[in-house]
C-alpha cells in the first residue's frame, strides 16, 4: 500500500458525513507505519473502545470505512478465525465489525458485518511479522502472495457489500 497523509485517510470514508471523518482520530504514526507490508490501514480509536477505521485502495482510489464492534464477552479459552486472514485469537483478538452502509441504506440504519482481528493487524500476520496472543495461523499450502490476495479479496467482497 502506499503511504498516506491525514488528509487522504480523512477524505476517503464512504458510510460517514465529512463532518464525522472530520472529527475522527487518526492515528499521528502515519509516517512510521510500513506501508510496504500493509494491504490495508486499519485502527482502532483510542478515545472510542467500539470504533475503528480501515482504509483500502480500491480500483486506483482510496475507500475508508468506519466500523463498530461490541465489547469483548468471550473467555480466555474461546477461540476465534479472522474472515479475513484465517488468524485465530483467544478472547476478544476476533471482533463482529459492524459497518453502516454507503448512501440513503446506511442513513436508514442499514449494516453489513464481518469478523476481522480486533486490531486490524490482518496484513502483519499474514507476512508473519505479527504473531497473534496466544492464537496461530494454520500453516498453509498456499503461497504468501495467494494468501494477501485470499485477504484483499475477501476485503474488497466486505466492502463490495456496504454499496449494495
Amino acid at each position: 500500500m502506499r503511504s498516506l497523509t491525514e488528509q487522504d485517510v480523512r477524505n476517503s470514508f464512504i458510510n460517514c458525513s465529512k463532518g464525522e471523518a472530520k472529527r475522527l482520530a487518526v492515528p499521528r504514526d502515519l509516517g512510521d507505519r510500513p506501508w510496504d507490508q500493509l494491504d490495508f490501514l486499519g485502527w482502532r480509536d483510542p478515545g472510542a473502545p467500539d470504533r475503528s477505521y480501515l482504509v483500502m485502495e480500491r480500483e486506483g482510489r482510496l475507500v475508508g470505512v468506519a466500523l463498530r464492534f461490541p465489547p469483548s464477552q468471550r473467555g480466555f479459552l474461546h477461540r476465534s478465525m479472522c474472515s479475513l486472514c484465517l488468524t485465530t485469537h483467544p478472547g476478544g483478538g476476533v471482533s463482529l465489525m459492524t459497518a453502516r452502509k454507503a448512501g440513503a441504506a446506511g442513513r436508514d440504519g442499514n449494516s453489513v458485518g464481518l469478523y476481522m482481528c480486533t486490531d486490524l493487524a490482518c496484513s502483519l500476520y499474514v507476512r508473519g511479522r505479527k504473531v497473534p496472543e496466544s492464537g496461530a495461523r494454520f500453516e498453509e499450502s498456499l503461497t504468501l502472495a495467494e494468501q494477501i490476495a485470499r485477504m484483499t479479496g475477501n476485503l474488497s467482497a466486505f466492502v463490495d457489500k456496504l454499496y449494495a
